[in-house]
């Protein structure tokens, strides 16, 4: 665990505000059991500490008319430049994640694409990069499960209860 830097609150806070990220702060200090002040102060120093990257909306994309998602491993050549080759990936818009992975393949992407030929023409693009050696795709059927966040309590463990102050004698 993270000794001293988080407490039961923070944690708690955070839990929060992954459910809900547009509450406000007094439903989320109604929800922790704090002051509307303490949790803003929280929050802050939350978002300062690095704990919390940033908020967003979680889009349909099938809404949209975005119909296939794909993982796509890729393999790369022995003379690759990792970082040219991860930005040229980044650039590509139908990436939503880049994940460099221990195994046969470098990475492992998760793609977005409006159908299978959208998808063929994803990854002829994509074999073009400089470094890319070859590709392995698997195309998503379905989603069964898929989590908001981060399962804090059963992740993190147990954490020290907030720093009280002692009475003086």
């Amino acid at each position: 665990m993270l000794e001293g830097e988080l407490d039961e609150l923070d944690l708690r806070l955070l839990g929060a505000l992954q459910q809900n990220a547009r509450s406000t702060y007094a439903e989320l200090g109604s929800a922790i059991g704090l002051k509307p002040p303490a949790v803003h102060d929280r929050v802050k120093r939350l978002e300062h500490r690095g704990f919390i990257k940033g908020y967003s909306a979680r889009v349909v994309a099938r809404r949209l008319g975005i119909e296939l998602v794909a993982f796509v491993s890729a393999y790369t050549t022995s003379e690759v430049d990792y970082d040219a080759f991860t930005a040229a990936i980044a650039a590509l818009p139908e990436v939503s994640e880049i994940h460099s992975v221990a195994g046969e393949e470098s990475f492992v992407l998760k793609v977005y694409t409006r159908s299978t030929r959208h998808l063929d023409d994803f990854l002829s693009r994509l074999k073009a990069i400089p470094g890319m050696g070859r590709t392995k795709t698997t195309v998503v059927l379905s989603t069964v499960y898929e989590r908001t966040g981060l399962a804090l309590n059963e992740l993190v463990g147990p954490v020290a209860p907030p720093a009280r102050l002692r009475a003086v004698p």
